[in-house]
């Protein structure tokens, strides 16, 4: 019987990407996926270290699969597992800790050819802090036996960027670009995904036709700096031309672009966003604060007049496009002066949504021994003052397309006991359709009501195929 495997992602949509490659890499291996960690004999959980609540959740959950299915091995990747390795492997219940740094070898490691189960390629203590770790792993035996540890400087490992051709999801996501060049003073991505790093143009066509063909309609373009893409390659390239050609040479019928900084939001790149019609209406624009202040000792490379310019842009040339920023509450040294700076410029701009964090302090960052560090209580009431108001925008928003017609794209096929069907709009809005209908559909809605977080409408025309 083959071993069933199940991978299970935390964090941001390059890290879900990756762990679509994983899934594909040990299903080619002859690997069975699994519905449930419960029903799995190897569970590779793919983590996030952006927050500490990050770092928790994972610890969780190896405590939960550890305890429901203590027979399974745990394998664990990704940036938690890069940054503090021995941490996770000192877990009961972790077989395995394998960084960013080889995260694209795992199935090699796990399933090795002339093996029976399982053994794991490890790093001798000496080899762990040199280059040379990356070209000699060493053998050391059977993963079930003890915790093995693979984590070498990330600023050394392959250019390699994982892909997400293997998925099941309705809306797939194609990471182009891995790693940060840049040095947010609260931000521990560089050090644990890298420098940036870009998927040749030519790879990236290929797995594009290769979601095409699979009959996908939407996929969504990630990276950890996506606008940052081609820059490292000969010869250079831009993140606009990557679009132009994807449009140009393959049939996807829609792009959405996951998250762009706010200095690579060129002219270029708001016209395509808000005119073309396979790019969705939908500019996620990393805000972190209003405040300039705040922003210069972020270290963050714009100012809030050069953001509410671009994003102003994307309002005018488009009155139906979702616009939506990450901002981080509670930086040291933001005071009640400066988080009211913050509150208003947010409120003065069009935005839809907001993913909105509360500074988590990560070692090895300069933010995490600064002065003057917010208390939880004061931070978390800042969080609810900007939950507030964007819970109103995004209602006036949501509310403003009531009796009008959107186009969306069916989720997921509907249950048996509800009468509707989950879509999501060309706009990034939720919509329950009336009826039931095939998932990875193209329809054209009317708008009827408001639900409470999304519309509720009913199909207007036939479902394009």
């Amino acid at each position: 019987m083959p071993v069933k495997f199940f991978v299970q992602n935390f964090g941001c949509r390059a890290t879900q990407a990756d762990g679509a490659a994983i899934e594909r890499s040990l299903a080619q291996r002859g690997l069975l996926a699994a519905t449930s960690a419960n029903e799995a004999e190897l569970v590779v959980l793919n983590t996030c270290t952006v927050t500490a609540a990050a770092d928790a959740d994972a610890r969780a959950a190896i405590r939960r699969i550890h305890r429901e299915n203590p027979g399974c091995r745990i394998l664990v990747t990704g940036c938690y597992a890069q940054r503090a390795p021995e941490e996770i492997a000192s877990l009961e219940g972790v077989s395995g800790v394998i960084g960013n740094s080889h995260k694209h070898q795992i199935a090699n490691m796990a399933v090795p050819a002339g093996k029976d189960f399982f053994p794991l390629l490890a790093l001798t203590p000496q080899a762990a802090s040199g280059a040379e770790a990356l070209h000699s792993p060493v053998l050391v035996g059977d993963i079930f036996a003890h915790t093995d540890l693979l984590a070498a400087p990330v600023f050394e490992a392959t250019a390699e960027v994982a892909v997400a051709t293997g998925s099941t999801r309705t809306r797939p996501n194609l990471k182009v670009q891995d790693g940060c060049d840049n040095r947010c003073s609260f931000c521990i991505i560089p050090s644990v995904r890298g420098h940036s790093r870009s998927l040749p143009l030519a790879d990236v066509l290929h797995e594009v036709e290769g979601l095409v063909r699979a009959g996908y309609r939407e996929m969504v373009i990630s990276g950890i700096n996506l606008g940052r893409w081609g820059h490292d390659l000969t010869p250079q390239r831009r993140f606009e031309e990557l679009l132009h050609t994807i449009l140009e040479c393959t049939a996807i019928e829609k792009i959405r672009i996951s998250s762009v900084e706010p200095m690579d939001w060129s002219s270029e790149l708001i016209d395509l966003v808000t005119s073309h019609p396979r790019i969705a209406r939908h500019a996620h624009v990393p805000l972190q604060s209003g405040s300039d202040h705040v922003l210069r000792i972020m270290h963050r490379k714009y100012r809030p007049w050069h953001y509410a310019e671009r994003v102003s842009k994307v309002r005018e040339r488009s009155q139906v496009a979702a616009i939506g920023a990450d901002v981080m509450v509670g930086f040291p040294g933001e005071t009640d002066e400066l988080f009211e700076e913050n509150r208003q410029f947010i409120a003065a701009l069009p935005f839809t949504y907001l993913h909105i964090f509360t500074f988590s302090a990560r070692p090895g960052t300069p933010a995490a021994t600064m002065p003057d560090q917010v208390p939880p209580q004061v931070a978390r009431e800042r969080h609810k003052i900007l939950r507030d108001l964007i819970a109103e925008k995004n209602h006036a928003f949501r509310q403003s397309f009531i009796g009008t017609r959107l186009n969306a794209i069916t989720l997921s096929t509907p249950s048996e006991v509800e009468n509707s069907t989950e879509a999501l709009t060309d706009n990034f809005l939720k919509l329950q359709l009336e009826g039931k209908h095939l998932s990875n559909k193209w329809i054209e809605a009317k708008i009827t009501t408001l639900t409470e977080d999304g519309l509720r409408g009913a199909i207007q025309s036939p479902i394009f195929d």
